[in-house]
């Protein structure tokens, strides 16, 4: 077993290697399109598979890395083509909470004791403090970046 989970790794967007054979990446979807701009994208995970009912042992990764979809979709099928939804995936407008909360528990499942988990989120439509609110982990550190300055990295480790 691969030390490292990515557990929706979408376009492996902040891979410095895509490719890099430390880690197992996982998606609900693999697929191949053109963006509005002409750029080629796919989403290639290594194992199809749902965040929140993941089929690893307990305890099977050193570090797990959490970069769930961070936009609600409201059902339009306008939205649905948009160029975020297709890269970054979106969770229901109704629903996303329990989506989540199961996330973070079945992503601490999978990590072994004094494991990291790495978690991504982007403040767009939710925002972070809602969000931390869905584990009873506690975070050690955070950063935000990003142009508008609301995409958030956030380390945990697990101790239980």
């Amino acid at each position: 077993m691969k030390p490292i989970l990515d557990a929706c790794c979408g376009g492996k967007m902040f891979y410095f290697d895509k490719n890099d054979p430390r880690v197992l990446y996982m998606d609900c979807r693999s697929m191949s399109t053109k963006l509005c701009d002409g750029r080629q994208f796919e989403v290639k995970p290594d194992v199809i598979g749902d965040f929140t009912q993941m089929e690893f042992p307990d305890g099977s990764f050193r570090m797990v890395v959490f970069d769930p979809p961070h936009l609600k979709y409201t059902g339009s099928k306008k939205e649905a083509k948009n160029w975020q939804m297709v890269k970054y995936g979106s969770l229901p407008a109704h629903g996303w909470k329990e989506i989540l909360r199961k996330g973070f528990s079945e992503c601490f499942r999978v990590l072994e004791r004094g494991g990291f988990l790495i978690f991504k989120w982007n403040e767009t439509d939710i925002k972070v403090s809602e969000v931390l609110k869905l584990t009873p982990q506690k975070p050690i550190f955070g950063h935000i970046s990003g142009k508008r300055a609301n995409t958030h990295w956030i380390c945990f480790m697990k101790e239980d």
